[in-house]
């Protein structure tokens, strides 16, 4: 058995004239060839197909394509897709809505999102090669997810998410997590993700990738499973002016003989037109990047500096939200964005690092407020 997960898919203006003609050597290059040999084929769509016009209201962009690129997206060859992220509810319940819609007209089967959040806590099923497979797929909490009366998208829960996966597993040889969530442009987990995803491998998971990130992170294996903390973009191309989104990884999971799987990564670059497969230097560099940061992961020292590296480059802008929350003394209102903060996993990881009670930072537990 053989399957491929991709990473982020969301046409921009550099790919949008590809999209158009259904040009699949422009989007996708030498990559498409790699992935036919596979027995399933998943991506997370990352923005809603719709030609609604009436984004909601948010923190960062609202991101769509049109409707016919659902059959794009089908004949590239892909079997599957997860919709669970913080881009598919961007023009609300009508883009939702238009999205299922297009996918379903093409016959794109997908998961990750239902008429509320009970109705949003079921798998996709699929054989592969003669092996039953259960795609789980949750988001952190930004926008999109479902309420108790609105639809949206599987947010992740950690106790609901970790009963989906051991229900999941008794019906399925696999079962493989497209997570979506963490700190973008950060390339090590929090310290909750990571307990997150080994929770999630100890209820069933065989392998789990970490999306959201938009940039290529670490990889370890736990229990004989296998976790990606930031698999990268897999056609995201240019949306912003970074190093991280011009990389990214495909995976290939294949089934070994004693039941477990094993990956192997495929490095991917950009084009002017798209992406493609990584070659000669540029393959290289990326898999001894992946291997090093790698180690670090296991040095938990190291791991933890790098996290905490990162949350204090970050350190203006939460400070920023704060100072916001309750401008001309509003104290009913907060500004939007540091409720955000709070709601959002990723963003409450690192507030958490960034602003520790006396208890964790370790100072003198003596004294008044």
């Amino acid at each position: 058995m053989k399957i491929f997960l991709g990473g982020d898919i969301t046409p921009t203006p550099i790919t949008v004239p590809a999209f158009d003609r259904g040009d699949l050597s422009a989007l996708f290059g030498t990559v498409g060839a790699l992935m036919a040999s596979g027995d399933a084929r998943i991506a997370n769509l990352e923005c809603a197909l719709t030609e609604s016009d009436t984004p909601i209201r948010k923190c960062g962009p609202n991101l769509r394509g049109r409707p016919a690129y659902a059959r794009v997206l089908r004949d590239f060859g892909l079997t599957a897709v997860g919709l669970a992220n913080n881009h598919v509810f961007d023009f609300g319940t009508p883009g939702l809505r238009d999205t299922c819609a297009a996918l379903d007209s093409v016959g794109l089967p997908y998961t990750g999102l239902g008429e509320n959040e009970q109705d949003a806590r079921r798998p996709l099923f699929f054989d592969a090669a003669g092996k039953r497979v259960a795609l789980v797929c949750v988001a952190e909490h930004e926008y999109s997810y479902a309420l108790r009366n609105r639809c949206g998208v599987w947010g992740f829960d950690p106790f609901e998410t970790m009963e989906d996966i051991a229900e999941a597993k008794k019906r399925a040889d696999y079962v493989l997590v497209l997570y979506h969530g963490g700190k973008e442009q950060c390339r090590y987990p929090s310290p909750r993700l990571r307990r997150a995803c080994r929770a999630m491998v100890r209820a069933g998971a065989d392998f789990v990738a970490c999306q959201h990130s938009h940039c290529v992170g670490v990889y370890e294996t736990y229990r004989d499973a296998g976790i990606l903390y930031g698999q990268g973009n897999f056609n995201f191309v240019g949306y912003i002016d970074h190093p991280h989104w011009r990389s990214g990884l495909l995976v290939e999971l294949n089934d070994t003989p004693d039941g477990r799987l094993t990956p192997v990564f495929h490095p991917l670059t950009v084009t002017d037109t798209g992406v493609t497969l990584a070659e000669g230097e540029t393959r290289e560099t990326e898999l001894a990047g992946l291997a090093e940061r790698s180690r670090i992961l296991e040095d938990e020292d190291a791991w933890l500096a790098e996290w905490h590296a990162f949350c204090v480059s970050m350190q203006a802008n939460y400070r920023e939200g704060v100072a916001r929350a309750f401008r001309d003394n509003d104290t009913d209102v907060p500004a939007e964005i540091f409720p955000h903060y709070l709601d959002c996993e990723a963003h409450t990881d690192v507030w958490r690092e960034l602003f520790p009670t006396w208890h964790k930072a370790g100072t003198d537990e003596q004294g008044t407020y």
